[in-house]
């Protein structure tokens, strides 16, 4: 019964989502020094996920995927812009810090509605 909750499946897409993030902010420091590198970074969350659809709608995340769009909720990483720095990559180390800060907090914030989701549970069983 509680499988099918709207609020866990959000809070644990933001949680991947951020995970996500997290992973490829690290290999964006880890490449920092690496010529002609292009960093990758997520598109946020919110852009992933559309109010708009109901919520038993299906969506693909690649091409492969039957009966989905791909227009809107893919979780692939997209490129970042160029910038001027002297080995030709896109990575600035104070950016992804601040990323990486940003990250966490997301990930913070999912955990923090999963267990707020998961203490109403636990009072209304508690009423019944």
């Amino acid at each position: 019964m509680f499988e099918k909750l709207t609020i866990f499946q959000t809070a644990s897409a933001m949680a991947g989502h951020a995970a996500q993030s997290q992973a490829l902010i690290a290999q964006n420091v880890a490449n920092a020094d690496t010529p002609g590198f292009v960093g990758k970074r997520m598109p946020p969350f919110a852009a992933l996920y559309s109010p708009t659809e109901s919520a038993g709608s299906q969506r693909a995340t690649r091409e492969g995927h039957l009966h989905g769009s791909t227009a809107a909720g893919q979780m692939s990483p997209v490129d970042m812009p160029g910038g001027d720095s002297p080995n030709d990559n896109t990575i600035s180390l104070e950016n992804e810090l601040l990323k990486a800060a940003e990250a966490k907090s997301h990930h913070e914030r999912a955990l923090a509605i999963y267990k707020s989701a998961l203490d109403v549970l636990r009072v209304a069983s508690r009423t019944k």
